[in-house]
């Protein structure tokens, strides 16, 4: 049966034909406020006793615009890769994928997911607590430990960014990034600070060189890895992580540091990032042997131009929304902070 376009699409018969179960019923209702895709959480009524499959599942289907969708595909294949090709040999913790499937231009696509329930969405204005970025950076190590320095990531043909000493791509996202930061001040306006206006040109005119640093150490990437993209356990005692549309190739403290710039108020990151940083080494050195921890310090402090680089392509070629424009301003001021507090465009050649 052909990929549902909306949620009108998710029938019965579609449904049953991808668990392969006979259905009798199928509600369908929205979950949270997606700008490049939407997710909805499926309710499930059977025909037969299905005591192995559950009761709700959580669906991922492109925006509904159809401008939105030709400019993100690549995101959505990427995404539709990570299920099938990588999940299952990484031990980051992610829901399980019942059914994938993508159309050849990468337009339509729909990723059957385990419904999370009663997991929430961290909160990317309000922050997190240390407890909370401790499950993060534990989690992370999962993605980066599996896959560090294996050169067979790097064939993956869905890589969203540049990869490791690819100059051409390394430049290309150069001239982007300055674009990006233009538009990201002139549309913030007054809502962004004078100091945070200069770091924020200033490091996305750093972004290729930056790029091309440390190509030797790499591990695969979220990308995005902030709290908006976690699932937190009511009680804070475990994490799921989603939306791998951004997965890539890269230094591996480009992730920690996005995350803990991101998702930490200033003055918290400040004060527990080198504890964090500290644990990260600890739980990444389960799996790899030969990666000191002032070397992971210093990936760390370098890693931090992630934060103004993914929140800025975010910004710049898409709508504005109310809550969006203060979660990128609140993003945007958190990630210069902590450039100016790191020195982190002194290392940059």
């Amino acid at each position: 049966m052909s990929i549902p376009r909306r949620p009108a699409d998710v029938t019965p018969q579609w449904l049953g034909s991808v668990l392969d179960r006979d259905i009798r019923e199928v509600t369908v209702q929205p979950i949270g406020t997606g700008q490049t895709g939407a997710t909805y959480r499926v309710s499930v009524t059977y025909a037969d006793d299905s005591a192995d499959l559950p009761a709700t599942f959580a669906l991922k289907l492109p925006a509904q615009d159809d401008a939105v969708r030709e400019r993100v595909a690549l995101g959505y294949r990427s995404e539709v890769e990570f299920y099938t090709v990588v999940a299952d040999r990484m031990r980051i913790p992610v829901p399980r994928c019942f059914h994938s499937e993508i159309s050849d231009d990468g337009a339509d696509f729909a990723l059957l997911l385990a419904d999370m329930a009663p997991a929430v969405q961290g909160d990317q204005i309000a922050g997190c607590s240390p407890a909370e970025a401790r499950l993060a950076v534990d989690a992370l190590a999962g993605l980066h430990g599996p896959s560090w320095c294996d050169p067979a990531w790097m064939q993956l043909p869905c890589i969203v960014m540049p990869k490791p000493g690819d100059e051409a791509a390394a430049k290309g996202l150069g001239d982007v990034a300055r674009m990006a930061a233009e538009i990201t001040v002139d549309k913030l306006g007054e809502a962004i600070s004078v100091e945070d206006r200069e770091t924020l040109t200033a490091a996305m005119g750093m972004v290729t060189p930056w790029l091309m640093a440390e190509p030797d150490r790499f591990a695969l990437m979220h990308g995005d890895y902030r709290l908006d993209n976690m699932l937190f356990d009511p009680d804070r005692t475990r994490i799921t992580v989603v939306d791998w549309q951004t997965l890539g190739v890269g230094l591996a403290g480009r992730d920690l540091a996005y995350f803990t710039a991101t998702s930490l108020l200033p003055e918290v990151r400040s004060t527990i990032e080198k504890d964090l940083v500290g644990h990260y080494h600890r739980a990444l050195s389960t799996y790899v042997a030969d990666y000191d921890a002032e070397t992971c310090w210093r990936d760390y402090r370098l890693g931090v131009l992630q934060a103004p680089l993914l929140t800025t392509l975010g910004f710049a070629f898409a709508s504005s929304t109310e809550r969006g424009d203060e979660m990128i301003a609140t993003m945007v001021h958190r990630g210069c902070r902590a450039i100016r507090e790191l020195g982190s465009l002194d290392m940059i050649a």
